[in-house]
């Protein structure tokens, strides 16, 4: 699956996102792009106030922080 991780720096947010998608039994099949929504004017005004976000490439579908382990899971599903 292709995901879309929209990320920024020194967040601790996306940190401990990171750190969901890690204890995912799916992490290794996951074909992750990261991208700092810092380095992109667009990206910035979908995401800057929401990050971390992660986006399914297949479906558009959104999943917003705060998640749990169980809500990513769902989603990825």
């Amino acid at each position: 699956m292709n995901l879309a991780f929209y990320t920024g720096k020194q967040c601790h947010l996306c940190d401990l996102a990171q750190q969901l998608l890690e204890q995912d039994q799916h992490y290794s099949e996951l074909q992750i792009e990261k991208f700092d929504v810092s380095q992109d004017h667009n990206l910035y005004h979908l995401y800057g106030a929401r990050i971390p976000v992660i986006k399914r490439i297949d479906t558009e579908a959104e999943l917003g922080w705060p998640f749990t382990a169980q809500s990513l899971r769902e989603f990825l599903g």
